[in-house]
């Protein structure tokens, strides 16, 4: 056979097999635009992935991942979903383990409470949230400084963990456990910021929609992965249609040696169907604020997620 012709077999192979698991239509026309290789399998895995709905980024990272597995083990299947970390090009597991890791956090931060301001922060912090993060948006720098320092007074004697969204000087400043970083902001840091973050001591989470944006958080060893949207939110406009729950648990199976965090969308009724992909938290962010009793409600989501973890 021709190498297009095994590119093709692979491509219909890989989506017979997991099409249905990502609610692809397994029928429709097999394609992709670009390649960057001849080799048939990436070639195959390429059109394969570009079916199942991945983004051609993602679908590179796939294509190529799954050419590595190949070599690596000799011979295509494609039952075998690729969901080994060499093969995506990242440095050995457990990625603590490497000399530039940053400090760690527990494997299972639990509920993860994203908030608008430290009077909230104070209040989800008291009511026993293990983790809560400051997403204070503001471009008054001084209103920043005095909401961070804010935040982390709210959570002393807590024994909450405290991140800080985006401004990582303050945080650094105001003695913060963690910072949290969204994929641009990380790509906007030089070298030396990233070093000078990890130095001061503090948790880098950072977060990511994908293969390519797990793969590029990884290369700086972060603390924590947050993966998502998980399923549709109205909070922002995403880059990135939603996630699902087959691709979370692909993705936890990738990055397992990382704390994982499932955010965007999820409620209660989701939530089991999210613990059961293996993350060990779940961030939520209107689920309490918006909550006629949101003490209530936070026990509620606690004790849930206790009883998944049991």
């Amino acid at each position: 056979m021709s190498a297009s012709t095994d590119a093709r077999a692979v491509a219909h192979a890989i989506v017979a097999a997991h099409g249905l698991r990502f609610g692809a239509i397994t029928a429709a026309a097999i394609s992709a635009s670009s390649f960057s290789s001849d080799n048939p399998v990436y070639r195959g895995a390429k059109q394969a992935c570009i079916a199942l709905g991945f983004i051609e980024i993602d679908a590179e990272c796939l294509a190529r991942a799954w050419q590595a597995q190949t070599a690596r083990t000799g011979a295509f299947d494609a039952n075998q979903w690729p969901a080994t970390p060499a093969d995506f090009g990242m440095r050995p597991f457990p990625p603590t383990a490497r000399d530039d890791a940053f400090a760690p956090c527990p494997e299972r931060l639990g509920l993860y409470a994203v908030l608008p301001d430290a009077q909230w922060v104070g209040r989800m912090a008291r009511a026993g949230v293990p983790t809560v993060q400051l997403r204070f948006k503001s471009d008054d720098a001084a209103a920043v400084e005095r909401e961070v320092r804010a935040a982390v007074d709210a959570v002393r004697g807590t024994g909450a963990l405290l991140f800080i969204n985006d401004h990582w000087q303050t945080a650094i400043a105001a003695g913060a456990y963690g910072v949290h970083l969204g994929q641009e902001d990380l790509d906007a840091l030089a070298t030396e910021q990233v070093r000078q973050i990890r130095d001061a001591g503090l948790r880098l989470g950072v977060s990511t929609h994908g293969y390519a944006e797990m793969v590029r958080a990884d290369a700086v060893s972060p603390s924590y992965i947050a993966m998502g949207a998980v399923y549709p939110t109205t909070l922002k406009k995403m880059a990135t249609a939603p996630q699902g729950v087959a691709r979370l648990a692909a993705y936890a199976r990738l990055l397992h040696g990382y704390p994982q965090v499932g955010i965007g969308g999820i409620d209660a009724v989701r939530l089991p169907e999210v613990l059961a992909t293996g993350v060990g938290s779940v961030a939520v962010v209107r689920a309490l604020v918006t909550a006629e009793d949101p003490e209530a409600t936070a026990a509620q989501w606690m004790a849930a997620m206790g009883a998944a973890s049991a």
